[in-house]
């Protein structure tokens, strides 16, 4: 029986092998996913999760509860030899393995596009996955209950100021969100004000949101300057060593919270751990009908899919472009990638993928939203009951349906909430702390 390989169980690993499961016949094929993480992330979510409209397990898919006859392994793939159909396995914990395949299937994604900017390694969280959404949520929390027990001061402004940089979908949505739940904590927060609240939207190009156009960009910073944050555009972050932050408009300042959310980029195995062709930006080199190779070349026996693939934009007016890294084009490419290597195993051609945008649409925080169609923009409230509504249908799983729509409509009723759990990050530090006060005053004489 033939193994097919996915490697990533992001949005196109997930629905390939889930697609996959559903359409190949009884002894046709083993399916094999390998990831580090044991759930698909559903991106779109986690600037809810960080502003605690979303569940951080809601915005996850389990891959053992969903892919029932999918072997699915913990680990990392650290390299691809194409040439030997190997490749080699990072676990948890052991040793690195090798495992053989017959057919790959390459969905790894992409990681936050970092620069050297001193102090970043160091002090920002990213916003790709459910924990750091999470984290950010949570440290937003903490900030709050530090704030409010000292006097005005640096220290003070410090907890309260947060910085975002990268002004995409990602960004935006992230900055707007946690500055939605900011501005509602203030409420429960009596030693505080709108004034010691300070948010920064740091974008390096003159505009933020590109998949929009000019004027409902335009919008949106005049809407988020509304609400009091300053978006900082044609600036990049110079340095925030210890948190002190040096912008290239020469703005300087504190801050104790730095997200850092300036795009996308190839991850290491593809740009330097596989024999697989890939192109200037290490992204795998995709045909229309996602096999690996070029228009006169093809690589047999490998495919790819998602932000890790250089798709060819069919649908674009312009020869030479490559689909948009985002959701859309992530889970419709998993599913033509699915019927495809079906297609490839029964002996028939596979079909190019081709798909023009179903319009762009964002959360802006509580009770506000964007959404544009070509020319045809929504804004506010009902591009805001748009957005969850197109997401609650959108995430994979009915139970994952379910669960989000009972919190949305029982905050409807009683609010978001507000708790902090930032110290699950660090679980045993209340144990530690008593085993060590009793062993003290064990070992002091009578």
């Amino acid at each position: 029986m033939r193994r097919i390989l996915v490697v990533g169980g992001g949005y196109a690993g997930f629905y390939t092998a889930w697609r996959l499961e559903k359409k190949l016949r009884r002894g046709e094929a083993e399916v094999v996913v390998v990831d580090p993480r044991p759930y698909m992330t559903y991106q779109p979510f986690l600037p809810e999760v960080v502003a605690g409209s979303v569940e951080a397990r809601h915005a996850a898919v389990s891959l053992r509860r969903n892919l029932k006859h999918t072997r699915v392994v913990a680990g990392m793939v650290t390299g691809i030899s194409h040439a030997d159909k190997t490749v080699t396995i990072h676990p948890a914990d052991g040793p690195d393995y090798q495992l053989t395949y017959d057919v790959i299937a390459v969905t790894a994604g992409a990681v936050t596009r970092t620069f050297d900017v001193p102090g970043v390694a160091d002090r920002a969280i990213g916003m790709k996955h459910v924990e750091e959404a999470v984290a950010i949520r949570d440290r937003m929390f903490t900030a709050f209950d530090e704030a409010a027990g000292l006097a005005p001061g640096p220290q003070r402004s410090k907890l309260l100021t947060v910085t975002f940089v990268g002004g995409g979908f990602s960004g935006v949505e992230g900055f707007a969100e946690l500055l939605s739940l900011a501005r509602a904590l203030l409420k429960k927060y009596p030693e505080l004000s709108e004034d010691d609240l300070a948010f920064h939207l740091v974008e390096a190009t003159g505009r933020i949101l590109p998949e929009v156009s000019d004027r409902p960009g335009e919008w949106v910073v005049k809407m988020l300057e509304k609400r009091g944050a300053v978006v900082h555009l044609n600036t990049s972050m110079q340095s925030a060593d210890d948190g002190h932050v040096v912008l290239s408009d020469g703005t300087e300042f504190d801050s104790e919270l730095i997200v850092w959310t300036a795009g996308n980029a190839a991850t290491r195995l593809l740009r330097n751990h596989t024999d697989l062709p890939h192109n200037e930006r290490g992204l795998v080199q995709v045909r229309a009908d996602l096999r690996i190779g070029t228009e006169t070349e093809v690589i047999p026996d490998a495919w790819a899919a998602g932000d890790d693939a250089a798709v060819p934009d069919l649908a674009a007016p312009t020869k030479g472009a490559y689909t948009v890294p985002n959701a859309q084009n992530a889970v419709r490419q998993g599913k033509l990638l699915a019927k495809n290597l079906l297609r490839s195993l029964r002996g028939r051609e596979p079909k190019n993928y081709r798909h023009s945008s179903l319009g762009v649409i964002a959360t802006l925080g509580l009770g506000t939203g964007i959404f544009q169609y070509k020319r045809i923009v929504i804004k506010g409230l009902l591009a805001w009951l748009m957005h969850r509504g197109y997401h609650v249908l959108a995430v994979p799983t009915w139970d994952r349906k379910m669960r989000v729509l009972s919190i949305w409509l029982v905050a409807l009723f009683y609010g978001r909430d507000i708790v902090s759990l930032a110290s699950v990050q660090s679980p045993r530090d209340a144990f530690q702390t008593e085993a060590k006060a009793r062993s003290l005053s064990v070992s002091r004489p009578g």
